[in-house]
């Protein structure tokens, strides 16, 4: 009321305190009212506020239309307009608008209390994790705030953070580096076990390697978890997944900031690997690194014994092997899984032909197992349930007992399992060898073994040849316990004591620790048993055997790998070879179709004509011999026969000398003809077996087995036999008109016999015609027509006797055409998989160097503890 008094009155703030007061006593509609005439530079406020009010009378659309009318450079109300309008969107359920809105406000004015609060929360409740993430990332590296840098945390603890890219995180780590070392660490770590399992993981590691370069080393803390990650990433990437032209080029800088970063408990596996990256790949670390762990290696004590890193090894290129269709001898994974069971101490038992340690280990353990002079390679464990094993080159047999004598093509290995209770008591796997006389088995065997024990013969211990061998011994395994057994002192029971001193006094001029046990096989078996328990117990040092089985096993990982690489070399040739040898047999198969065909052609040929020979004389004899048998029937023809009737009476005699002829004499001579020519075809077919079988045997000795089967179809000569006897056991004879038929001479004879048969003086003259004519006649025709109708089914046997020829050929045939697209579809797989393998053979060189370099990390780590040689 005052204002209006003025001249020029201004109510715009009145109206806008009292739309105020309406608006907070819930009566928007009159606060609306009050807001709507504001011009002065209230008026952006003014609308925002009546939008409010719209909103809260549930007029959404009008609040939203309004707040988007709003025009204003203020930057307070438009941030108040976007966080009425998120509430709105939310209100709407309008999750996408409300992302949007709350993104463009924290853009704007982050600053705005509460807006980057408000917005985690919207992000986090509707698991949009990528824009959680983006927004903690940019509040984390704007602000350096550790509560931002903790959620990220828990963000890449949650697993979500593998969404983004690892560059993403790039600069935001280098930052957190300078703030907060250790809340660095844990960040680092998190992505770090977010991306290690997912196809972005070689781009994280060179995120972080790109970070750790820039990082000063006041700001790198004790990250042990970093460098165990650094380890592990690195152990993986040289696991014979990656080719190292893949990864050839990162690990050096790698290997660089694991050395930078390493802390105590892992300096020792960085220093070890950046040495053998070094000697395998030559140049590519920085000079400093590789002085640093060197200087690393000299000084730092070992922290692990290394023995689950080289089973872990070991495994790794089995599997490989077995992955690439290689294969790895039984003998040599044999000898890797004993080294690998630790329920018993490996002891290496040697010695002369002389030395008996074949009776003595039988004695030992209360069974005759071993041959008095064993030759092969024998393993002796407890088990309740007792069995031999021939460990052979491609599978392991079970097997009665032990060969005595020894193979020629490959050094035998046996594994015998025994229900000793020696072997149970004293926790002890006896490993016998050929003496030392016959072979070197003994220091090939050496790596298999936890102890040695030296049998030597109690009537002349420790001669020049054992001297030279227990050298060879301590050159090959300085550090393995070796003690001496002597046997036979039964032999020398007079001068026993004398004889233990003596050999005493020689054995430590070699071993000033060795142990000398005397023993004889005919003495007491319990009582020598508890005293070498005793002994064994007292000189073997079983606690350093994870050390030496470590040792043991890289030595035979080595071996495996040697023997990989010479695999590749022989499986290349082995497949030119098998390409080749393929090629040659597909020659000789086609060869051998080709032959078979022309013999088919051959006989179809010969037993074709043969038949049509048979057929061609049976129906000349039959032309010739019909026409005789119906002349000689006017035998028939009487003076006093009813010549009225006589043509009837001849035409059925006629009929009956033909059938009478055609089956009882042409039908069996025709039988003995088939028989005879199918006796000939027998004989024939016989000819080709007997060559075919020939074929097959020289086929099967270059095909080193009993491959092919060539068995021809003799079931088509007892088809032939059973159509024989079908075809000539009787025939269906139907009566011809053979004087019945209508020709001029017949005509006239049957009209005059009817005529003048009855005139008892006619009669002579017409037996005379009758007689003159059936003796005259031409019965060709007849006779064609017969024979033709006798030889029609033997006609349809000859015209199956080709297809029949065929199905005597066709298993032979069918099994070489088989045998040849066989040899074909293998000649086409060998040549793709040797194209395959010389395009790419980093393929297979690749993995194993890798294999090598983490072998030769293995060995750096176990010359802490012991020699090894390489």
């Amino acid at each position: 009321m005052e204002e209006q008094k003025k001249d020029l009155p201004d109510l715009s703030g009145i109206r806008f305190a009292q739309g105020e007061v309406y608006f907070h006593n819930k009566d928007y509609e009159a606060a609306i009212f009050k807001w709507d005439n504001i011009q002065n530079e209230w008026q952006p406020w003014a609308k925002k506020n009546m939008a409010d009010a719209y909103f809260e009378l549930g007029h959404l659309s009008t609040a939203e239309e309004t707040y988007k009318s709003i025009e204003t450079e203020d930057r307070t109300l438009q941030t108040e307009v976007a966080l009425q309008l998120f509430s709105l969107y939310i209100r709407q359920k309008d999750t996408a608008a409300a992302s949007q809105v709350i993104k463009e406000t924290v853009a704007g004015n982050p600053d705005y209390e509460n807006v980057t609060a408000l917005a985690r929360s919207f992000f986090e409740e509707h698991q949009d994790w990528a824009s959680a993430i983006e927004l903690a990332w940019d509040e984390a590296i704007r602000l350096e705030s550790v509560k931002w840098y903790e959620a990220l945390t828990g963000y890449a603890v949650k697993g979500v953070t593998q969404i983004k890219e690892p560059a993403f995180f790039e600069e935001g780590l280098f930052v957190l580096a300078k703030v907060d070392s250790e809340l660095f660490e844990k960040l680092a770590a998190a992505l770090w076990n977010n991306f290690k399992k997912s196809e972005a993981h070689l781009e994280w590691v060179m995120v972080m390697d790109r970070v750790i370069v820039r990082i000063s080393p006041e700001n790198i803390g004790n990250w042990n978890t970093l460098s165990g990650l650094y380890e592990e990433s690195y152990l993986r990437l040289i696991n014979g997944t990656y080719l190292i032209s893949e990864v050839g080029e990162m690990i050096p800088s790698l290997l660089s900031n694991w050395m930078k970063i390493c802390v105590s408990s892992h300096a020792l596996a960085a220093a070890a690997a950046v040495i053998s990256w070094n000697e395998m790949f030559p140049r590519t670390l920085n000079v400093a690194t590789v002085y640093e762990a060197e200087n690393k290696l000299l000084e730092l004590e070992k922290q692990t014994d290394g023995y689950e890193e080289a089973v872990r090894l070991s495994n790794e290129v089995l599997h490989w092997a077995a992955k690439n269709e290689l294969h790895v001898t039984k003998s040599l994974t044999w000898i890797m899984n004993s080294i690998k069971n630790q329920e018993s101490y490996k002891l290496l038992v040697v010695g002369t032909d002389e030395s008996g340690k074949s009776t003595c280990i039988n004695s030992m353990v209360g069974y005759p197992i071993l041959p008095e002079d064993n030759k092969a390679l024998v393993l002796l464990d407890y088990d309740e349930n007792p069995g031999i094993r021939e460990i052979a080159d491609s599978e392991i047999i079970e097997v009665e007992r032990i060969e005595e004598q020894p193979s020629f093509r490959y050094q035998r290995s046996y594994h015998a399992k025994l229900d000793s209770s020696f072997l149970k008591k004293h926790r002890i796997s006896l490993m016998d060898t050929p003496s030392i006389n016959d072979s070197n088995e003994v220091l090939s065997c050496l790596h298999a073994a936890d102890g040695v024990l030296f049998v030597l013969n109690a009537n002349n211990p420790f001669t020049e040849k054992e001297q030279q061998v227990l050298q060879q011994i301590r050159e090959k395994m300085p550090n393995i316990d070796v003690h001496f057994l002597l046997n036979k002192m039964d032999a020398v029971y007079d001068e026993r004591d004398q004889t233990i001193v003596e050999t005493k006094t020689k054995v430590k001029k070699n071993i000033p620790n060795a142990g000398v046990f005397a023993f004889s096989p005919h003495y007491e078996e319990n009582s020598q048993g508890s005293d070498f328990g005793k002994f064994f117990a007292a000189h073997y040092m079983q606690k350093n055997i994870i050390i030496r089985r470590t040792t043991n096993l890289l030595y035979f990982i080595r071996r495996l790998i040697v023997y990989l690489l010479n695999k590749r070399i022989e499986k290349e040739n082995s497949l030119v070879d098998s390409i080749k040898w393929n090629e040659e047999m597909l020659s000789k198969l086609n060869g051998a179709i080709h032959q078979i065909g022309d013999t088919e052609s051959e006989k179809v040929q010969v037993m074709s004509r043969g038949y049509q020979s048979i057929k061609e004389n049976m129906k000349a004899e039959l032309l010739q011999k019909i026409p005789q048998i119906l002349r000689g029937c006017s035998e028939y023809i009487k003076e006093d026969s009813d010549f009225g009737h006589l043509h009837l009476e001849l035409n059925e005699e006629m009929n009956k000398r033909v059938e009478k002829y055609l089956t009882e004499t042409a039908l069996p001579e025709y039988y003995n003809y088939i028989q005879n020519w199918i006796g000939d075809c027998t004989a024939e077919f016989n000819d080709v077996q007997f060559s075919i079988n020939e074929m097959c045997d020289s086929f099967n000795s270059l095909y080193d087995e009993e491959k092919l089967q060539l068995d021809c179809d003799f079931k088509v000569l007892d088809d032939w036999r059973r159509d024989a006897d079908r075809l000539t056991t009787a025939i269906h004879w139907e009566k011809m008109n053979i004087l019945l038929r209508f020709t001029p001479s017949q005509f006239l004879l049957k009209s005059a016999g009817k005529l003048l048969g009855s005139i008892s003086q006619n009669k002579s003259m017409l037996y005379n015609k009758y007689k003159q004519y059936v003796e005259t006649e031409d019965y060709h025709e007849v006779a064609v027509l017969i024979v033709n109708k006798f030889l029609q089914p033997f006609e349809l046997f000859e015209k199956s006797i080709e297809r029949d020829i065929k199905m005597f050929f066709r298993n032979p045939l069918a099994i070489l055409n088989q045998t040849v697209e066989e040899s074909r579809l293998e000649i086409a797989s060998n040549k793709d998989e040797l194209s395959k393998m010389r395009e790419n053979p980093e393929y297979y060189q690749d993995p194993l160097t890798f294999f090598e370099l983490k072998l030769r990390q293995n060995e750096w780590l176990d010359q802490k503890d012991s020699k090894i040689p390489v």
